[in-house]
């Protein structure tokens, strides 16, 4: 009686072998994946007064199966989150901006915090990071005009540049004691970097050249010196040291449609892409629904500072302060503007696809549907 009894359980011995040999879940550490979306954008791109990159760490080590995005980190999209088991949630705006000085129940972006930690999941936040890169949210709004070349409004400088400072001095120094005494005094002065001395010929006489780079406060110092001896001081150059544009990379687009649209056309094509029943327009002075469109400036959230001053025949944004856009329709410029986040959003989808190919497909990658403009038409 006991033969069958083994019998039966030795099958399923066999079909756990079997699932042994299944493909396990694919895993990527914390740091691993934090590293390859630096990599996707690099934070170096984002606006100075930014707040990127990853924002809550759970104790290491912590690995990611599930990566969650999201535009807002709201109270119901953390919930969303914990339910879909998240690891890493990547929120295009970082919900942690202004320095939290306690983290307690009291306050909802505190409450993201414990949450976060209490169910071990990550927050990492790119935002104008992503508004910069060529692959990013304002090349995903450009694709709402139609056909069209852009180019950005404010282009970004290369992050990392062989040169250090913001000038370059160069002069001449044809006595051997008096130059030991200058470089004694110019390094007592700060920010002061690439010193370098070469013999040189000038005008048949051998001196000696100096070079330096100094930041634009140790400039004034350098200067300062100089000019106590007006030999040294006419001898002088200073150049200034621009970091290169990087291609298609920076703030806002300016795009050029291949053939001029009417604006009532235009406006059917962005609430097509951007999936609105509606977005709210201001016609420039002397414009109607029917002139044409060449010219659109773009930025993705609210982009007053972005567009102001630019020439085109519309601005696209999310949202503009009211003077704003009274300065912007006596010019002759049409306003559309889609509320803040319709702007971005829809990124997300096309965000999803490219990580999934840059990080070679190793982890889950989920958009929230909880997640949506705070705004709505009563």
């Amino acid at each position: 009686m006991l033969l069958p009894g083994a019998q039966l359980l030795h099958r399923p011995l066999c079909c756990l072998r079997a699932l042994g040999h299944l493909p396990s879940r694919s895993l990527m550490n914390l740091r691993e994946l934090v590293s390859a979306l630096n990599d996707f954008a690099s934070l170096s791109l984002a606006e100075s007064w930014d707040n990127v990159g990853l924002l809550v760490e759970p104790s290491p080590p912590h690995t990611v199966n599930t990566l969650f995005l999201t535009n807002d980190l709201t109270e119901e999209v953390m919930e969303e989150a914990v339910q879909k088991k998240a690891d890493l949630i990547l929120s295009y705006h970082p919900p942690v901006f202004t320095p939290l000085k306690r983290v307690t129940w009291k306050t909802w972006k505190e409450r993201l915090v414990v949450r976060a930690l209490e169910h071990r999941i990550a927050i990492y936040s790119p935002h104008t990071a992503y508004d910069a890169i060529p692959h990013g949210v304002n090349n995903w709004l450009t694709k709402g005009l139609g056909a069209c070349t852009s180019v950005p409004l404010h282009p970004s400088t290369a992050p990392s540049y062989p040169a250090e400072g913001t000038h370059r001095v160069e002069f001449c120094v044809d006595n051997t004691e008096h130059l030991d005494t200058v470089l004694s005094r110019i390094k007592d002065i700060p920010e002061i970097s690439c010193l370098t001395t070469l013999p040189a010929r000038v005008e048949g006489e051998e001196q000696t050249r100096v070079s330096l780079n100094c930041s634009q406060t140790a400039l004034v110092e350098v200067v300062a010196l100089l000019s106590q001896n007006s030999l040294l001081y006419h001898k002088t150059e200073i150049l200034l040291l621009q970091k290169p544009l990087l291609p298609h990379t920076g703030m806002g687009r300016l795009c050029t449609l291949s053939e001029p649209v009417s604006l009532s056309d235009i406006i059917e094509r962005i609430k097509s892409h951007l999936k609105l029943p509606h977005v709210r327009l201001a016609v420039g002075a002397g414009k109607t629904l029917e002139s044409p469109v060449k010219k659109a400036a773009l930025c993705a959230g609210s982009g007053s500072s972005i567009l102001k001053g630019m020439e085109a025949d519309l601005y696209l944004t999310g949202e503009m302060s009211h003077h704003d856009i009274l300065d912007a329709v006596a010019n002759g410029i049409s306003v559309i503007l889609c509320e803040h986040s319709n702007t971005e959003r829809g990124f997300l989808s096309e965000l999803r696809d490219m990580l999934a190919i840059h990080l070679q497909k190793k982890i889950n990658i989920i958009v929230s549907e909880k997640d949506r403009d705070p705004l709505q038409v009563a």
